[in-house]
């Protein structure tokens, strides 16, 4: 036998040991994080069904407000015209004499009440103006709300960078 041979040195088991603990730790790690993204994901997927519910409501009120300008500028045009008319009848009735000049003070009573409904409904055309108004203003909201799930979507394809704060280089 040579000398050497007792020189051979036993390397112990624990090494081994510390090798399964820490690749059980990464993977439970890991599993962790996989949970997190996942409940993040549940998240954006549940806002954004409710961004396009909300889409599809406010086209269908912009709509039903912009069916409702148009009725109420039809309507201004209809009563405005029936304002003139009544006006030339009552000139006509103007004419007549005896009992038909008490018609015609009320004929013009009315006049003043179909004039004082055309302003009441041309002010009413300009309230519906200033819904719709309000209504474009939630769309761009919506396309606030909707930039921030790009970002979302962005700390779903660079987690790492969205976890520390774009600190790390990735």
């Amino acid at each position: 036998m040579s000398d050497h041979e007792h020189e051979i040195e036993f390397v112990a088991e624990r090494g081994s040991y510390s090798v399964v603990i820490t690749t059980a730790l990464i993977v439970l790690v890991m599993a962790v994080f996989t949970w997190v993204m996942y409940g993040m994901a549940r998240q954006v997927f549940v806002m954004t069904d409710v961004m396009l519910e909300l889409n599809s409501s406010i086209k269908s009120m912009v709509t039903t407000l912009d069916n409702m300008s148009d009725d109420m500028h039809q309507m201004n045009v209809s009563v405005t015209g029936m304002d003139e008319t009544i006006t030339e009848m009552n000139s006509h009735i103007g004419n007549m004499n005896g009992e038909i000049g008490a018609m015609n003070t009320s004929i013009g009573g009315m006049t003043t009440d179909i004039a004082d409904m055309s302003g009441h409904i041309g002010s009413m055309t300009e309230d519906i103006s200033y819904m719709s108004t309000g209504i474009y203003y939630m769309g761009s909201s919506m396309s606030r709300m909707t930039y921030d799930v790009g970002k979302a979507t962005d700390a779903f394809t660079s987690p790492m960078s969205y976890m520390f704060g774009n600190v790390l280089p990735f």
